[in-house]
This record gives C-alpha cells, structure tokens and sequence, in this order.
C-alpha cells in the first residue's frame, strides 16, 4: 500500500535511492501520506516518536553512529519547530540529518487555516539546503531535482537540509504500486586536494621548535592514531586531546584543564606554541582558549573538509581536506626537530596526574569523586554519551578507558536532547551506551524515555545534584542576589519516571553506596537501568575549586 499523492511517491522514492534507510516519524494527519509510503517501503526502516524534539535527537543519535543521513517526518504547524534544535546541532556538529516536513498548500497559508505556519525556509540560518516542493504534476521534475540535491548535500557536506512538502486534500488514498522516478545526481566532491602545497608547510613546520596538535570531537579512527604516532614520537610536538576526541596516547595531554589551569604568564609564555594545527569539532575547554587567543602562534592550521573555523583569532591558514588525507601526505616530508618542549610538559603532566589521584583519595562523596567512580567502572569496549555543562567538564579531567568511544552534543552545546541522542545511539550500535547526564539535562529531556526502541542493555548515570550546579562553579552567578534563577534548585528524582517508562531503577547517595550500585549496574537485564546518585550541592563547588588549588 502506497499514498496516491505522486508527490509523496516522488519523495519516498528519492529516500530509497540515495540510501535514506531510517526515518523517525511522529503521528499527524498532514503527513500521512509521506507516513503510510514509508512504513510499508520494504527497504526503509520506520520508527515512532510522539514528541518532534525527542524525536529529531533520536534520528540524530542514530545518524551519528551510522555516519549517514536519518530522515525525520512531522505534520504541518508547530511541529516542524520542535526539530530546531536538533538540526542547529546537527549544523555545527556536521551529521546529516533530513527533516521531512508536510505543509499546507500555498493558498491555505495566512488565511486562518488550522495548524498553519510559514514553513518555508524556517531553519535558513542552520540549515545546508532547503528544498520548497509544489504539488503539481508539471513540477515534478523541478521536485526531483530539489529533492535529489538536498539528500545528496546532507551525505556529501554531512549536515542538516530540510524538504517541505505540501499536500492538499485528500490524504489517505492509497494504491499498490510506486511510480519510478529519475533524480539526477550531482557531484560529491567539493575538494581540491591538489592544491595543498605540502612541501610549503614542511618547511615551515621544520623549522619551529614548538608545535601544538589541538584535538576536538572527533570519531574512533583506527588510521589517523597511526598516523598521530609520528608526532608523539617528536619532543618538538606537543598533543592536546580532549574527551570527546577518540584519540589516545600515551604522550597526549588528555586533561587540558588539569595541565593548564593554575598556569601563570611564565608558564603561559612557556607553552605558547610557535605553531599550532587543529582538526576534529567544537572544543570544550575554555581554559585553552583563553591560553591561545591571548598567546597565540605565529601560525594556526586547521584541517576540515568544509569550513576553516578562527577559533583562536589567529588562523593563517585553511587546509581543506579530512585529517587522514592531510597527515598521510604531510608525514612523508617532515622532520624531527631538537627541542626539550614535549618533555617538559609530559613532566608536569605527571605530576599533576600524581596530585589528581592524591587529591581524589581524600575527599568525600560529590560530583567529583562520583566521576572517578563512574569511569573507572565503565566496561571495555562501551560507548559514553555524555550531556553537556558540568558533566562533560567533570569527564575532561579524567584519562577515559582507550577502548571507551565517547560522544557528546557539543555542536551547540545545550542540555536538550542528551537522552534522546543517547537512545538513538544505543538502538543503531551493538555496543553498550552508558549516558552519563545531569538532572536538568535529564528531566529537560525526560520524554526522552517515551519511546518503544530503547535497548535493555541501555544505562543512565544520573548525578543529580539538585540544580545546575555549573552555576556554582563558573565565576559571576554567585555574586549577584538571583542565583536560584541560575541553579534552579528542585527536589525531582527519577523513580516515578522509571516505574512509568518501565526502566529499572537504583540509587545512591555516598562512596559506598555508589560503588555498591556500579558492581551489577552493566550486567545483562530485562529492562534498561537507570542509576541515580545524589550528591550534596553545597558541598560540590567547593572540592572542585579546592581540587585545582592542590594540584599546583
């Protein structure tokens, strides 16, 4: 059974071609054309998901792992908005994410019509194409075409578009046989590798005695850890690598704000590169920023295969391609350089390494402690989605588990959609996903949980400190006289939420109960876990601010 509407045929039918597998549908009426096409498509695999935003994350956490495009179908009106932050974080976090909208007609739009917004174009700024189709036989072949450049932007430039589709009444007809259609296809390649001048930057790059490899949000590759190895090996090269990056060694600075945060001007002016290379998404840590906007390189590269990105306000040059490409070429013509700079800090490093676990041998139950606890518990070969704000800050001082992947939304860095990513995740990878969030991150996205596609193996680490806590660690929100407007302090807990989206449920709320809760937490059970451990809020700024100060 297939919709009538040649126009939901024509879309249906460019899914299946460019390899669209997944769409994540919520219920409405205007769709329902698009809706009874893809759920009886036997190559297309369709999912429910009453709430837009949930779902846009859920389809989100899926394309993230499978590394290509997810299609997400809603109504006409309000719905369609719900995606929004899904698709700006998509946007900046490069996923090819596909919303499919339906739409009333042009000539029912600001007449007063039901459930009618302007559709058209509504995701302009964060969005790689937008496709406006017209329902009408004559402009199929302009429909196709639309069609065929938007799904194949979202594979090639790997990012989010946007396809509204409106159909007129009737909606529910159906007959048993699709149309066949021709969508052109249209070139995947946007890059000039022959261009870059490699034996230009080597020379540049021999001749410096401090070098910098920055690292952000990056996928488990096997290849460029290979190709990584020829830097570690260079006393001249210093790796900064942060949690979200996939990338491991035992030379790396895995923990920027452990190293960099009690550094003074000497010792700034002492790690200021001469040159400085980055690759991979959005960096978390706010502390080397700073350190580089105000000590900058005489020379900033940054390796992406779409957009040069000037976070550090002293980029000189744009290398377009993809890491691997870049370093398998650049690797051949480099060379060793004499200099004590890897070594000193590798030192310091270890010292502060040494402190850090000092330090965490003393101090009582908190968030802190909790972390160590959390990632020293993890099993091999797992993968963490970790929410944003003070959970993911908590992580970057810690050396994870090198068979542990680790993933986060830092596209835009919000706490909306933490759980539903993680969920979506969980359902396309065979690996077990372990969500560690913070309680408004987690009721924020508590519809997250009202969802049929949820693996058993699923886990939830809630720290729930009762607000958001973040507010009582950044400087600023203290000092004023609205900071319950900042933390927002409650009294929620997940339990009742367990019993009504069926998810078994344990909690915490010291060193030993917390460990006792993480010795059977992963094992095999019939229904996904959650773990909710409770720390004191008033307690936990303290042992973090305290905890820089010791590590000295």
């Amino acid at each position: 059974m297939y919709p009538k509407k040649e126009l939901a045929q024509l879309v249906i039918s460019a899914c299946h071609q460019f390899d669209v597998d997944t769409v994540v549908i919520s219920p409405g009426s205007r769709n329902a054309p698009l809706t009874i096409g893809f759920s009886n498509h036997a190559a297309i695999e369709t999912l429910s998901i009453v709430d837009e935003r949930c779902a846009a994350f859920f389809a989100l956490g899926i394309a993230q792992q499978k590394q290509k495009p997810v299609a997400v179908l809603c109504t006409s009106g309000s719905a369609l908005l719900n995606y929004y932050p899904a698709v700006a974080e998509a946007f900046y976090s490069n996923i090819p994410l596909v919303v499919i909208s339906a739409d009333r007609p042009k000539h029912l739009i600001d007449i007063g019509d039901g459930q009618t917004i302007r559709q058209e174009n509504v995701f302009e700024n964060h969005i790689l194409c937008s496709a406006n189709l017209i329902e009408n036989p004559k402009f199929n072949p302009r429909n196709a075409q639309l069609i065929g450049e938007a799904l194949q932007v979202a594979t090639s430039q790997k990012g989010p578009v946007h396809i509204n589709v409106p159909f007129d009444e009737p909606l529910y007809e159906t007959v048993e046989e699709l149309k066949s259609f021709h969508f052109p296809r249209i070139s995947s390649s946007f890059l000039d590798n022959a261009n870059i001048d490699y034996n230009k930057f080597a020379n540049i790059w021999n001749t410096l005695p401090k070098k910098m490899i920055l690292v952000g949000v990056n996928y488990p590759d096997a290849a460029l850890h290979q190709l990584m190895d020829l830097y570690a090996d260079d006393n001249a090269v210093l790796i900064f690598t942060e949690t979200t990056s996939n990338l491991h060694h035992e030379k790396a600075i895995d923990s920027i704000d452990q190293l960099i945060f009690s550094l003074q001007e000497e010792g700034f002016q002492d790690l200021q590169p001469d040159i400085l290379i980055t690759f991979g998404g959005m960096i978390i840590s706010k502390r080397v920023k700073k350190f580089l906007r105000e000590y900058p390189p005489k020379h900033h590269w940054d390796i992406d295969e779409r957009k040069a990105t000037n976070t550090y306000f002293c980029l000189t040059d744009f290398i377009q391609t993809n890491p691997n490409n870049f370093f398998s070429n650049f690797n051949a013509k480099i060379l060793k350089s004499e200099s004590n700079y890897q070594s000193k800090w590798l030192t310091i490093r270890d010292k502060r390494r040494i402190k850090h676990a000092e330090y965490l041998s003393k101090i009582e139950h908190s968030d802190f402690k909790v972390f160590e606890q959390i990632l020293q518990s993890v099993p091999n070969d797992s993968q963490l989605q970790i929410s944003n704000s003070a959970v993911i800050r908590y992580a970057q001082l810690f050396t994870i588990n090198k068979t542990v992947e680790v993933y986060c939304n830092r596209g835009t860095s919000g706490i909306d959609g933490t759980t539903s990513t993680a969920i979506g995740a969980a359902f396309t990878n065979n690996k077990q996903t372990i969500c560690i969030t913070g309680d408004l991150s987690f009721f924020y996205d508590s519809n997250a949980l009202w969802n049929k596609n949820i693996p058993n193996s699923f886990r939830i680490i809630l720290i729930n400190n009762s607000g958001g806590g973040i507010f009582k660690i950044i400087p600023g929100p203290s000092t004023t006289n609205a900071s319950k407007y900042f933390e927002t302090p409650h009294c929620l807990t997940a339990e009742h939420l367990c019993n009504m989206y069926a998810f078994e449920y344990q909690k915490a709320y010291s060193i030993a109960t917390v460990e006792e809760a993480l010795k059977g937490f992963y094992t095999s059970s019939k229904q996904p876990k959650i773990l909710e451990i409770f720390t004191p809020s008033a307690e936990n700024d303290k042992i973090l601010k305290d905890y820089f100060k010791y590590i000295q």
